[in-house]
């Protein structure tokens, strides 16, 4: 007869019984076909209800390690076949997941300050989301994204960056990563694809992970040229022509109107424009998109609010052709919306109550002031006399040339050795790369420009 302990049981009875059958029959104590004891002498000898014992069979029946028998019984299935599962409270499996290495200086990270993210006006919007949505936010989302938010985008583009879209053309998905997805199975992954030389690498893992044919083209100073493209017998070409990662140039509009006219040589032929950072120009205003330029419908416009806002805010937006629009409602409109609706109203609301561009306004003098202070520092520097700042006004980062005969991965790997990570250009090259450049990314969204002398000490040091 089965007996058990139930002095010291937390939680329901059954749960107990149920699992610690389970278990004599995972750990082979109770063997196939073998006869369990009827309810009622079960419940009898453990001083226990017959319902308990119900419950507790009727489990391990659903889960298939208890059969019934008419009139007979209760009988324990024959796992042979099973696979033997860890049955410990903790597991430590050989998982090999990468780990990233702490720095006390990261001049190539991309995190925003804390201090800066709107929280109170954030947690605000929140709760009256919560409080005043409650229908809307259990309604499942349209697959383009709920549509309070994709009007806030498009009046916010109006606004801000001159150009007219029609909500239905907007496609919000948890970040570019995402988007880019959803754009190789628009345009075909049959098409060939072209990148930016040096350019984004995560771009081309993702193209090698989803079996992309693709190559690169170089640039000159003005960015990505025809001849380029035309060399590489592509049909997409992915670029960022506002401010390219990770050289800071800006396409000139002569240029764009070359890489436009190259687009309208070929039916098949589109420009994938990623505006990932165009909202922070130091001088001026934003430079009008390719988008806005496109009189044949060949560009695909991407940003994120990962800039804008936070990383952490993976909600980003893609603005289709309208005849790719089309295509994408007629062929793809099972996708569900990746961005949870609390979200898309949140952030909606935030957009369209003008948040969003009094946080951009706030931001852009924010970094302007970092950006001029970083500059005079370095200016004041033990660095001054071995370095040379490459200037470019727009986005989040600028170069510095520095005066070494050092090798750049001899110059990363010693200050990673005193706990500072710098990248530098001749990383982002994908082909024919210079690794001598000497060329560093300097990003100062998120550097204590008060503590950053020491840096700059070690590597001067270092030269």
């Amino acid at each position: 007869m089965i007996t058990y302990n139930f002095d010291n049981v937390k939680g329901p009875l059954y749960l107990y019984v149920y699992k610690s059958i389970k278990n004599e029959i995972v750990s082979g104590k109770l063997k196939p076909m073998e006869k369990l004891p009827s309810k009622r002498s079960f419940a009898q000898n453990n001083g226990i209800s017959i319902i308990t014992i119900q419950n507790a069979y009727d489990q391990l029946i659903s889960e298939g390690y208890v059969y019934t028998q008419p009139k007979k019984g209760y009988y324990v299935a024959n796992l042979e076949k099973m696979p033997n599962v860890a049955t410990d409270s903790k597991v430590n499996y050989d998982i090999k997941v990468p780990s990233k290495d702490a720095y006390e200086c990261d001049l190539s990270s991309n995190r925003v300050n804390p201090d800066n993210f709107p929280f109170s006006i954030w947690t605000r919007i929140s709760r009256d989301v919560m409080s005043n949505m409650k229908e809307e936010l259990m309604q499942i989302s349209p697959t383009a994204g709920v549509m309070e938010l994709r009007e806030a985008i498009a009046e916010h583009l109006k606004s801000f960056r001159g150009m007219l879209v029609d909500p239905n053309q907007i496609i919000v998905g948890s970040g570019t990563e995402y988007l880019y997805g959803l754009i190789m199975q628009l345009l075909g992954r049959d098409k060939k694809y072209v990148i930016e030389n040096p350019g984004y690498k995560k771009l081309a893992d993702i193209y090698k992970q989803n079996k992309i044919d693709f190559s690169y083209a170089s640039l000159d100073d003005n960015g990505i040229t025809v001849k380029e493209l035309e060399k590489s017998k592509a049909e997409i070409a992915h670029i960022c022509p506002n401010h390219h990662f990770p050289t800071g140039i800006t396409m000139p509009a002569s240029r764009r109107y070359e890489i436009l006219a190259w687009a309208n040589g070929g039916d098949g032929r589109y420009i994938i424009e990623d505006d990932y950072d165009s909202e922070f120009r130091v001088t001026g205003k934003p430079i009008p998109p390719m988008f806005s330029i496109d009189a044949n419908e060949k560009v695909i416009y991407m940003n994120t609010f990962s800039k804008s806002l936070s990383p952490t805010i993976r909600i980003s937006y893609m603005i289709l052709p309208v005849h790719l629009a089309n295509r994408f409602y007629e062929t793809m409109s099972f996708y569900s919306c990746t961005v949870s609706n609390f979200e898309q109203y949140t952030l909606a609301k935030f957009i369209s109550q003008g948040y969003l561009e009094k946080h951009i306004n706030r931001m852009r003098l924010y970094y302007t002031k970092q950006r001029r202070r970083l500059m005079e520092i370095i200016e004041r520097s033990a660095l001054r006399d071995r370095c040379r700042i490459l200037e470019n006004d727009s986005g989040l980062h600028f170069l510095i040339m520095l005066d070494t005969d050092k090798e750049d991965a001899e110059i990363e790997n010693s200050l990673k050795n005193k706990g500072i990570k710098i990248k530098a250009l001749s990383d982002y090259y994908f082909v024919d790369a210079a690794k001598n450049q000497h060329c560093f990314i300097i990003n100062y969204s998120n550097q204590d420009v008060g503590s950053i002398r020491d840096t700059l000490k070690e590597i001067a040091k270092e030269l």
